[in-house]
C-alpha cells in the first residue's frame, strides 16, 4: 500500500532501498519472509519518500498515509 501511494514500482523501491526486487515481490505477495534488517531498510526508504505508517488501534487496523 505504501509503495502504491508513492506511485513507485517494485523496481523503483528496490533501487532506492538496495533490496532486491525479487525479495520485495516475495514479501508483498506473502510467498516468503524478509529479514528484519531488510524490512527496516524498506520502511526507512518509504518514510524518506513521504510515507507515514499508522499503527493499529481500537478504531481500526494499521495503515499508511502521505506526509502533508
Amino acid at each position: 500500500m505504501a509503495r502504491a501511494a508513492l506511485g513507485w514500482s517494485v523496481r523503483a523501491l528496490a533501487e532506492a532501498s538496495g533490496i532486491a526486487d525479487s525479495t520485495i515481490l516475495r514479501f508483498e505477495t506473502g510467498k516468503g519472509g524478509i529479514l528484519a534488517a531488510n524490512l527496516a531498510k524498506l520502511q526507512n526508504t518509504l518514510e524518506d519518500g513521504g510515507i507515514i505508517f499508522i499503527p493499529a488501534d481500537a478504531s481500526g487496523g494499521p495503515g499508511v498515509r502521505l506526509k502533508a
